[in-house]
Formats: C-alpha cells, sequence, structure tokens
C-alpha cells in the first residue's frame, strides 16, 4: 500500500480503495486518535466541524467517516455543501478543535476525498498527517465499535457570508456591474450568487445546478471557455469561474481573455504594497509561476519568494516571512491578512475591489506585463538521482542558463508524489526553450535511466 496523504488530503475514486467504507471509517477512527493529543480543550468533548461539496457520493462517505468519528466520541457539527475555505473560516471562529471537507476539489466527480483541518484553520502539517498514515498502514487491526449516530446539522453560510463582506471597504458597491459567475456546480452554488447579489452585482450563472455528477464538468476554474464566451455575449464586466470546492478561482477581462493567479497576484500584490497593506515588500510564488510575473512584481518593488507547488507550501512560507499574499497560476491565492488558506470567492471579490478602486479595466492588468513563453516537460524515472550526479548535467544546465541571459529560467525537479523527473524552462524565444527542454530531457534520459517519456 503506498502513501495515503497527497498534497491537499487523502484522495481516490469511491468505493475502490482507500475509500471502501470500512476503510473511510478508520480514516475518522485514526484521525481522532491523533487529533485528541491536540485537543483545545481538554475537558470537554472535542468538536469537528464536517463540509462537503455537491459530488453523489459526499453522503455516503460523511456516515462512514462519521462513524470512526463517533466511536471517539468526537461531538459532530454537520455544515451541508459549502465551500472549503468556509470550513477553514469557521473552525476557527467556532473554536472547534478540527474540521473536515469531504472534496475532491478541481477533479472530475468520479473522485473524491478527505481534507483535515487544524483548529487554526490550516491544512495539517506533516507530522500530523504521519501519525494518522501510520496507523492507518501500520498492519495492525484498527477495531472500534461501530456506534449508532445523529449528526447535527449547522447552517452558518450567513456568518461565511458576512465574514466575506466584512473583508472589503467600507461602502463597495458592485451596483449596476454585469458579470458572469460560474460555480463549478461545486460547493459554492448557493453561497456565491447570495454573495455576489449582496454586494448588488447584476449576475449571470452558470455551473450552479449540481446533480451529483456534474461537478467540474465542462465549467468551473479548469474550464472556463463556457464562462469566457458569456462574457463576451453578454458585454459583462468581467467572469469568475470557481473550481468544485471554491478554493480557487480564474476571471476573464472584457474582452474574454483568460487572468489566471498569476495575473491576479500581478493586480493584488502592488496595489497591496501602495495601500500599505504588503508586509515586507514580498509575496510568495511557486516555482511554476511564470518568470514574467516575477520580473513585473520585481520591478514594482517586490520581493518573490517561490516556494514547491502546493498550497501548504505557500501558506507556511507565507507564515514563516509574515507575508499578506501568496498565490499558485491555478487561481489558488492566499489573502492572509483575511484568510489562513486559499478561498476563491474572498480571491475574487478582494481583486474587483482592487481593480475598481483603481478605476481601469481588467484588461489594463492583462497587458500590463509579459508572460514569457513556458515549456514544461516529464520524464518518468526508475530512481531518483542527485541532479548533480547525473553526468554532465548541471554543465548542461549552466550553458543554457548563460544563453538565456536572464530573459528567462530553468526548473528542474523530481516530483514529490510520482516516479517523475520534471523540467520547465521559459525564455523568450518558444524555439530556443523548446529545444533546451528537448536536449535537457535527452541528456538525462541518456546518462540516468529513465524509463520513458511521460506526457509534454
Amino acid at each position: 500500500m503506498g502513501k495515503l496523504f497527497g498534497t491537499d488530503g487523502i484522495r481516490g475514486v469511491p468505493w475502490n480503495y482507500p475509500f471502501t467504507e470500512d476503510f473511510i471509517s478508520k480514516i475518522g477512527y485514526a484521525a481522532t486518535l491523533v487529533l485528541a493529543n491536540y485537543n483545545r480543550h481538554p475537558d470537554k468533548k472535542p468538536v469537528v466541524l464536517i463540509g462537503m461539496d455537491s459530488r453523489g457520493s459526499g453522503k455516503r462517505i460523511k456516515k462512514a467517516l462519521v462513524e470512526g468519528i463517533w466511536a471517539n466520541k468526537f461531538k459532530v457539527l454537520d455544515l451541508g455543501v459549502v465551500p472549503t475555505p468556509a470550513v477553514a473560516y469557521l473552525v476557527k471562529r467556532e473554536d472547534a478543535d478540527f474540521g473536515i471537507v469531504i472534496s475532491a476539489s478541481h477533479n472530475p466527480p468520479e473522485f473524491n476525498g478527505i481534507k483535515f483541518f487544524s483548529g487554526d484553520g490550516l491544512k495539517l502539517n506533516d507530522v500530523i498527517e504521519d501519525k494518522i498514515e501510520a496507523l492507518l498502514l501500520s498492519g495492525k487491526p484498527l477495531e472500534f465499535r461501530r456506534i449508532k449516530h445523529t449528526i447535527q446539522k449547522k447552517d452558518y453560510s450567513g456568518d461565511y457570508i458576512d465574514f466575506i463582506k466584512g473583508t472589503l471597504p467600507k461602502g463597495f458597491s458592485l451596483k449596476g456591474v454585469k458579470l458572469v459567475l460560474d460555480c463549478a456546480n461545486g460547493a459554492a452554488y448557493r453561497t456565491a450568487p447570495r454573495i455576489f447579489k449582496a454586494l448588488g452585482a447584476d449576475i449571470t450563472l452558470i455551473g450552479a445546478e449540481p446533480d451529483g455528477d456534474n461537478i467540474n464538468v465542462g465549467c468551473g476554474a479548469l474550464h472556463t471557455g463556457t464562462m469566457q464566451k458569456t462574457v463576451l455575449r453578454s458585454g459583462s464586466y468581467c467572469g469568475v469561474s470557481l473550481d468544485g470546492d471554491a478554493d480557487r478561482c480564474m476571471f476573464s477581462d472584457e474582452k474574454g481573455r483568460l487572468l489566471d493567479g498569476d495575473d491576479l497576484v500581478s493586480i493584488a500584490a502592488p496595489y497591496m504594497r501602495e495601500k500599505g497593506r504588503l508586509t515586507n515588500d514580498g509575496a510568495v510564488l511557486t516555482f511554476m509561476s511564470n518568470y514574467g510575473l516575477i520580473r513585473h512584481l520585481n520591478e514594482s518593488g517586490i520581493k518573490v519568494r517561490q516556494v514547491p507547488v502546493g498550497d501548504k507550501n505557500v501558506t507556511d512560507a507565507m507564515r514563516k516571512e509574515d507575508l499578506k499574499i501568496g498565490g499558485e497560476s491555478s487561481g489558488h491565492i492566499v489573502f492572509r491578512e483575511f484568510a489562513p488558506t486559499g478561498d476563491g470567492i474572498l480571491t475574487a471579490v478582494q481583486i474587483l475591489a482592487a481593480v475598481r478602486d483603481m478605476g481601469r479595466p481588467l484588461s489594463h492588468f492583462k497587458d500590463l506585463w509579459k508572460r514569457y513563453p513556458q515549456v514544461v516537460g516529464s520524464l518518468r524515472v526508475a530512481h531518483k538521482p542527485p541532479l548533480e550526479k547525473v553526468r554532465g548535467f548541471k554543465d548542461k544546465i549552466l550553458k543554457f542558463e548563460d544563453r538565456l541571459r536572464g530573459n528567462g529560467r530553468i526548473f528542474i525537479r523530481y516530483s514529490g508524489t510520482e516516479p517523475l523527473l520534471r523540467i520547465l524552462v521559459e525564455g523568450e524565444s518558444k524555439a530556443v526553450i523548446q529545444d533546451i527542454s528537448d536536449d535537457l530531457m535527452d541528456h538525462y534520459k541518456k546518462h540516468s535511466g529513465a524509463l520513458e517519456t511521460a506526457r509534454r
């Protein structure tokens, strides 16, 4: 059996391992055994908040999960179908011991997942995840008595909506602003429209009719084509696409052009610096962010800290260096002055507040910086030798970096979860960076025992 926890909880296809009902119950029970040691109120029964997205498998997973949680006498509050960031916010506000979200985020509807939040509203750290995983994979029977239970339902949607609105400048309004809102047939299909309507926006709504099998299908942050076309057809100011659990978003400008997470950081970070909200003149990006964005932020007086892909890596770096904005090109943006993790709805309203305050259309910001061409390739490898041990590889990288002369970059790493070497090359010429990528792949393949090209 392989590792259970990935970069964002445990994911799989119900009802195959690890998403069999019996094992899901064991996940819930093992989590309580570990998390009981982090109980915020040792003299009281621990409290866990549970939310989920709109997948048809969610209710059955929740029932199995709660069987394991109840076996250790935790109190469970069922929040129903809610955005993932709402659970992150509420677990901290309600002083609960931890939170659980049943969601596979942007993945297709046949998948599902389980992710945990600490009492601080943050994803569990690796140490705690490893302890839960060790119990589940120890090979020893994890037995417990299954208790009949009822789950107390709690509707905090109004509280979360008030929180989002409370992050905006006093008097901020979207009255008369036409926008397209794509809810991905997911967790925010009720909450997001309520927020934008409360702000006065004239909404064209898509992806707001979940049926259990259509989350992220042809809609949402990974499939923005319908949203972009609707913006053009309706003459809207902009469009917003959330993903299935609403922890990320993408925009369209009024011309129907896509703005991804890099574009959103390019708007938010300089604006926050101008308003005195950007601590330490810094921002956190992952290594996958475009080199053009890094140059743009540097030229705006903003230092960039780069980390491996994954929202936990972004939030960890922001906390350590006391930075207030960080994000990924996927649209997962963290506004740390308001929330501890990424929130697609929060991101959308903050971007709109900034752009409206600056009095510019979104197309102005789309054209504000030069996006460098990028080639991303992967090689499937049999093992992962240190790159400096691959004969001549480092010298070849240095030669190509010199060739790019500060107008591009090369980033090479092994995947943390798959047997892959990933190679990213950026530069001003697509032909040049393609040649560099091909040469590096061929060299590595020849000298390191890579098995095959996995994808390009």
